[in-house]
């Protein structure tokens, strides 16, 4: 009986192609892998054919999902190749770390200890480099051939952990190992194979301590029940930026120096100008030729045996993208790192939930991709409708594969939404913990919705819940949500609640027209509630300070958009209540201002009164903070009021040229906000049009004069017909 030991680093080429060339020499007759023993029962769907990794193994607890680890593995991962070679072969492969039912038992962090030393960095500065990446890099990873490095990384981790003892969650681990390792020696292996991080090997070897040390180390462990599957990875979260604990910077330099057959830096560069072409950027084949001579040339300046990352990454700076650190950012994204995403096989054990989205997934055609994409959705189309209706209920349980975008063409009432997909891996976890509430997407989804109507202690929060219901068609838990946003509506006396709440009450009864949705008493339950508005906003915008009048102001912009929306008698009883208060001096100067802007936009006031109010709000004798904030009311949402009325910019620039300079200061931050709000262009065309009010000569440089009256009039019979005018 021979154990052969195989000290390796987690996610490296060389590491991966040397236990690679050792298991096919060696032909054992079992493989122990450090990781879950747990993953026993589901090892043998990595022998699939649709398996193709990035892939985890994905480890929870029952009762508690949040308990959960990931054990990930790329194709230039040692493990994963150890794992390939025994299902290949027909041999055994099992999984000898501490059980996972162990780890989730514990109290997290518990235990846990730092190395006294940093290995890498020990051997590096040994070695005579002062980057230890660099250094395993140079003697491990990039190797393509030689003698195999196990020897002497079992040497190096025997010195440097002479005289260290490993405590607390390290000498469970160690004691479980040996434990797996003995019970395979019981069981008549004649050759054992090991495959574990270097830093374990000295622990391994022969002769082993007494069965009953690790015993007593083990002794009283908690434990809980674990489930354990396998989920689809990226090389994205296999990097060392996504907080992943055994990173590493370069997945897709990696995966490429394992899977190229010869040609490393000249295949790479060319896969490199293949991403910057793929821009619209002008890299050519002398680009090519050019940068993997600079990398050669690094290379052998600095002694290295072959060509590294670093000197391929200095080599596409200068030569490929002229020194512009953005276009390197970009190759770093798609090429030195990549978002490579691994698939399962079909029958891998799936939580509820994850196996419902995956098959509504297949129906809807909607494929887990990890490079973010944008998709629009018609709603009047049965299967878009039903992709959104998917992600809206993923959405409520923080299942966030699509986020809606934002679309500079949407206007209140469409058919269209715009959604940005990106699969992140870790949302596994978040389709776990979802089957707490249900067994499918729908019902979970349904679930914490009763919730939210039974928990919610303010009107605005069952409101927006009820909005989200609405576009998930969720039909189980409308009837509670609208029973909910009654009652609180009825005892809720604060009028800002009220129309907090309105506009996601508003929206609701739209999406029951848009979506199918049985949404009635929708609309009754908001007339009610703009009469309690209506009845209480005169004594809630009295007497405000600055700050409170701006979140006033902005409830009743939302209120004003949400009646939009409802029906024609509510929103003129809303009107008729701005109307009464546009002009009360009781109500703040800023609310006064955009309460006189909305009369004129909704025509409820002749545009010479409007400008009469202007010109009283601009008398020298009101205050200049009063007539600011009135300003800064009166022109919120843009500027195309003053360029097509000369009359009110008239008002307006008179007053700024009347401000004293000792109030020009106080109020400039406030004139600030107010323009520039303003799109760039309207700023300009009022800035010009501002121009020939005091400077007559200026107007012949405007764009009126450029008019072609004749042209101009060719384009009258038209106009007059899709006015319907003789």
């Amino acid at each position: 009986m021979t154990v052969h030991l195989f000290g390796i680093r987690h996610h490296g080429p060389g590491s991966a192609r040397a236990v690679a060339t050792a298991l096919a020499e060696l032909q054992p007759d079992v493989v122990l892998i450090e990781g879950p023993p747990e993953a026993d029962k589901v090892v043998e769907l990595a022998a699939s054919a649709e398996m193709e990794p990035p892939v985890a193994l994905l480890a929870y607890a029952v009762d508690d999902s949040t308990r959960a680890a990931f054990w990930p593995f790329a194709v230039f991962s040692p493990e994963w190749q150890a794992i390939k070679y025994g299902l290949t072969a027909g041999v055994p492969v099992r999984f000898c770390d501490l059980p996972a039912a162990h780890q989730f038992a514990s109290t997290k962090g518990e235990g846990r200890r730092g190395l006294s030393i940093d290995p890498l960095a020990t051997l590096a500065n040994a070695g005579g480099y002062d980057d230890p990446e660099r250094w395993w890099d140079d003697v491990i990873e990039s190797r393509r051939e030689g003698a195999e490095p196990f020897t002497v990384i079992a040497d190096a981790m025997r010195e440097l952990r002479h005289g260290e003892e490993a405590t607390g969650r390290e000498a469970q681990r160690e004691a479980y190992m040996r434990t797996v390792l003995r019970k395979a020696i019981r069981e008549g292996f004649e050759r054992i194979a090991v495959i574990c991080g270097a830093w374990h090997v000295p622990a391994l070897e022969q002769p082993l301590p007494p069965a009953t040390h690790d015993a007593r180390i083990l002794k009283g462990l908690p434990k809980r029940k674990v489930a354990c599957t396998w989920v689809p990875w990226t090389h994205g979260r296999l990097a060392a930026t996504s907080g992943y604990g055994a990173g590493i910077t370069s997945p897709g330099w990696y995966h490429h120096l394992f899977t190229a057959p010869d040609q490393i830096t000249t295949r790479w560069l060319t896969k490199v100008a293949q991403v910057l072409r793929a821009e619209d950027l002008p890299v050519s084949s002398a680009h090519v030729i050019e940068a993997v001579r600079l990398a050669d040339t690094l290379a052998a300046l600095r002694g290295r045996p072959l060509v590294g990352l670093s000197e391929v990454t200095e080599a596409t700076r200068a030569v490929l993208c002229n020194g512009n650190d953005v276009l390197l950012d970009l190759v770093t994204r798609e090429a030195v790192v990549g978002e490579l995403l691994g698939t399962v096989p079909g029958a891998t054990p799936q939580a509820p939930v994850a196996a419902d989205l995956a098959a509504q997934a297949r129906r809807l055609r909607m494929k887990r991709d990890a490079t973010e994409r944008v998709i629009e959705l018609d709603l009047r189309k049965p299967n878009d409708l039903d992709k959104s209706r998917l992600l809206h209920r993923l959405r409520i349980l923080g299942v966030h594969w699509g986020v809606p975008a934002t679309d500079e063409r949407r206007t209140q009432g469409t058919f269209r939404e715009m959604w940005r997909l990106a699969w992140d891996p870790g949302l596994e976890v978040e389709l776990v913990a979802a089957g707490a509430h249900g067994t499918t997407v729908a019902g979970a989804a349904t679930t914490v919705m009763l919730k939210v109507a039974a928990d919610s202690a303010t009107l605005a929060e069952i409101t927006a819940a009820l909005e989200k219901s609405l576009l998930a068609d969720l039909a189980g838990a409308l009837p509670e949500l609208l029973r909910g946003v009654d009652t609180r509506a009825a005892a809720d006396a604060d009028v800002g609640h009220l129309m907090e709440a309105l506009p996601a009450l508003a929206r609701s009864s739209r999406y029951g027209d848009v979506r199918g949705t049985d949404a009635a008493g929708l609309g009754t339950v908001a007339s009610r509630m703009v009469s309690r508005v209506c009845a209480g906003l005169g004594r809630t915008v009295h007497g405000l300070d600055p700050d409170a009048a701006a979140a006033v102001q902005e409830l009743i912009d939302g209120v004003q958009d949400a009646t939009a929306l409802l029906a024609e008698q509510v929103r003129d009883e809303w009107l008729t209540t701005l109307e009464a208060l546009s002009d009360r001096r009781s109500v703040p100067p800023l609310i006064r201002g955009r309460l006189t802007r909305l009369m004129l936009d909704t025509s409820r006031l002749p545009d010479d009164e409007v400008a009469l109010r202007l010109g009283r709000a601009l008398t020298p004798g009101t205050p200049t903070a009063d007539a600011a904030g009135y300003v800064e009311g009166f022109l919120a949402g843009g500027g195309l009021l003053l360029i097509h009325d000369e009359r009110l910019l008239t008002l307006v620039d008179a007053w700024l040229g009347a401000i004293p300079d000792d109030a020009f200061t106080e109020v400039l931050p406030l004139l600030r906000r107010t323009f520039g709000t303003f799109a760039a262009p309207e700023r300009r065309t009022i800035g010009a049009r501002a121009k020939t009010l005091t400077d007559p000569a200026g107007a012949a440089t405007t764009e009126d004069d450029d008019l072609d009256a004749e042209l101009a009039a060719t384009t009258l019979p038209v106009v007059a017909q899709l006015l319907g005018v003789g």
